[in-house]
């Protein structure tokens, strides 16, 4: 009897196996088994990765409250950052492995959402209304929990689950089930976290989502999404997001690679790929990548904040990763990290618990983030026999897969179903639509950069200090300044709060950073640190560039009225004219400075303004020695981003002079004030 018939004749017959997982990986033909010890270890450096032969070596489950690792906020539920030693691994083909599971699931009882779908609704509303509205973040996930009690053991009805995910899902990136003797998760996550294989870092943001509950989606309706604002605009916020990971990880920043179509049983999304060369342990990857914003929003850290304000209670596993560590024939460590959604939790004595989100833009509405919180929730609670009460029922025999799939005959192998037969990822207009996704963002994000390529000459050694407001765009903005050949450190703002060893005259030039919040906020001690920042540069003539909240705090200080913008510009992107130059740049802001003129002047200089002719909203200002701009040079959505950076840092950091013959100074360049 070989190991997985073993595992499963041990349930059957009432009897604990002990530790095991069962993985299907990216639509492979074989289903791989594991077996372990059991370890709990309390950070992500611990998690065990001995040495040996090449091959997995740990699984890790990964809780959402490890996300205070990162110092950021959460409710701390005391989930476990379990593992699984591998001691047992072996490969079942498919059809064995549909053969030998069970196939009828168990009665759940007492099943339904925690949360009512009017107060889903109300918690959608004020989370649009408070929290975007008011310029703390472009996105955030707030989940809900389908909950019930299974009616028999607990280990049948996940074996019988995972049977039918196996044969009714498709486009699933891991379908699994793991059983650490504590607790039990199925599911069929569609979205690779994070992964490592031969020095090369991957991540994979999956936003935007069409329902079609009853089976594949026709090509209208497909369309329809892919031209859907709201759709296309999450999709690009999670890809910056995720881009500001990348920025840490990767060497030289990821690569954006798509857009493409994620088809499942019940949903559509679209998604890209990222990639970029990185060398840090696979354990420091899993930390600073902690969570995906497809999870949680954007910045993270604040998103983070407005989840534990919002959600009130812990959130389990949601939002964490399994995580596969191992080893390649080189001996170098390996990775394999899909998101733990569309998962059940299950606890020996039979409490399920089926956690889904939804991401929550400008453009969003309660009803409609309602009802994609059931359609997330529909290919788990189907597998398990459920449905939720806007959801189709689950027809057929209780042999039969999710709702609307075919009966059960045998494995459904990878990319099958009518979304395939209908091959509406090949049709030329779909793929146009696509391809037209990737047409008004920034270059240095889709092409592959050459190290060297964009250095400006007279940049060279010049050194750039970016305080960071609490948003990892700083890192992009890093990379960015770094290929224009600039030396950048990165400081975060509590430093300014001890002013005896923090000089942010340091440098060449200062980057006052982006981040959430309010500019003039009186309580805020980030702000008042930051403003303190800002008057210290002006005063002592130091080169500076403020973005986006940087440049708000500049404009602040300067004597710029501020504002509140009726309608967030989060994740928007503009065609603008700055300083005689045509310029599309990203927005990720819900406050700005207004002025009636092109140009004021202040106790710091004589101050040039580029303003929206329509509000009179300040775009950018420019000084003698400082400069802000309002949107994000550094975002995928600034298509002229690195053109924008390049004027601003040969306006702030001009040529040195040189002697003439008579030993008198003279420009290279000069400053005009045009």
């Amino acid at each position: 009897m070989n190991l997985l018939h073993h595992l499963i004749a041990t349930v059957v017959a009432g009897a604990d196996p002990g530790p095991f997982a069962l993985v299907r990986r990216d639509g492979a033909a074989a289903l791989d088994v594991f077996t372990g010890l059991p370890r709990t270890v309390s950070r992500l450096a611990d998690i065990p990765l001995p040495p040996g032969p090449a091959g997995p070596r740990t699984l890790a489950l990964v809780p959402y409250r490890q996300i205070t690792e990162r110092g950021f906020a959460c409710v701390d539920d005391a989930a476990p950052l379990e593992c699984l030693v591998l001691s047992g691994h072996v490969r079942v083909p498919l059809t064995e492995v549909l053969a030998a599971l069970p196939r009828t699931p168990t009665p759940v009882r007492d099943a339904a959402f925690d949360l009512s779908d009017e107060t889903y609704a109300e918690i959608v509303e004020r989370v649009l209304r408070d929290e975007i509205g008011r310029g703390e973040g472009a996105n955030f996930v707030i989940s809900r929990s389908f909950v019930g009690t299974l009616a028999g053991p607990a280990l049948p009805a996940a074996l019988a689950a995972l049977r039918r995910l196996l044969h009714g899902e498709r486009g699933a990136y891991w379908t699994f089930l793991v059983y650490t003797g504590t607790r039990i998760l199925v599911g069929a996550s569609p979205e690779r976290h994070v992964s490592v294989e031969d020095g090369l870092v991957m991540m994979n943001p999956i936003s935007g989502t069409l329902r079609h509950p009853d089976g594949a989606a026709d090509r209208e309706s497909l369309l329809r999404f892919l031209a859907d604002p709201k759709e296309i605009d999450e999709l690009y916020m999670v890809l910056d997001e995720e881009l500001k990971m990348m920025a840490t990880v990767a060497e030289q920043g990821g690569q954006v690679i798509g857009p493409y179509l994620k088809e499942m049983a019940h949903l559509t999304h679209t998604e890209y790929l990222l990639a970029g060369r990185g060398s840090l342990d696979v354990r420091e990857v899993l930390r600073e990548t902690m969570f995906a914003p497809t999870l949680t929003g954007s910045p993270m850290e604040n998103a983070c904040r407005v989840i534990a304000r919002h959600e009130r209670r812990g959130r389990g596993y949601y939002g964490g990763v399994l995580a596969l560590l191992g080893r390649d024939d080189a001996g170098r460590q390996t990775l394999d990290a899909p998101i733990l959604i569309r998962t059940a939790e299950i606890s020996p004595a039979g409490a399920l618990r089926v956690p889904v989100g939804a991401t929550l833009v400008r453009h969003s509405t309660a009803a409609g983030e309602v009802a994609e919180t059931h359609a997330k929730a529909a290919g788990v609670l189907a597998a398990l026999g459920l449905r939720s009460a806007s959801a189709p029922p689950v027809t057929g025999p209780a042999d039969t897969g999710p709702a609307g799939a075919a009966p059960d005959t045998g494995p459904a192998p990878f990319g099958a179903g009518p979304a395939a037969e209908l091959r509406l990822a090949e049709d030329p207009a779909v793929r146009a639509a696509l391809a037209a996704r990737n047409h008004r963002l920034a270059p240095f994000w889709l092409e592959e950069r050459t190290p060297g390529a964009g250095v400006l000459p007279e940049l060279v050694g010049r050194r750039v200090l970016v305080v960071d407001g609490e948003d990892t765009f700083t890192g992009m903005l890093t990379h960015q300044l770094r290929a224009l050949g600039l030396t950048v450190r990165t400081r975060p703002w509590g430093d300014a709060l001890d002013h005896g060893r923090f000089d942010p005259t340091d440098a060449d030039l200062t980057v006052l950073g982006p981040g959430p919040g309010d500019p003039e906020s009186p309580t805020d001690p980030k702000m008042t640190a930051l403003r303190g920042v800002a008057e210290r540069l002006l005063a002592a003539g130091h080169p500076t560039l403020g973005v986006c909240l940087g440049h708000q705090l500049l404009a602040g200080r300067l004597g710029l009225s501020l504002h509140r913008r009726s309608a967030p510009y989060q994740g928007l992107s503009r065609e603008i004219e700055i300083f005689g130059a045509v310029r599309r740049v990203g927005y990720y802001s819900s406050y700005t400075a207004l002025a009636d003129a092109d140009e004021v002047v202040t106790g710091y200089g004589s101050v040039r303004l580029a303003r929206d002719a329509a509000d009179g909203a300040v775009h950018a200002l420019r000084g003698p020695t400082y400069a802000g701009v309002q949107f994000h040079p550094e975002s995928v959505l600034s298509q002229d981003g690195m053109a924008v950076l390049t004027d601003l840092m040969r306006w702030l950091l001009p040529t040195p002079t040189v002697p003439t013959r008579r030993g008198t100074p003279e420009p290279h360049t000069s400053r005009h004030p045009g």
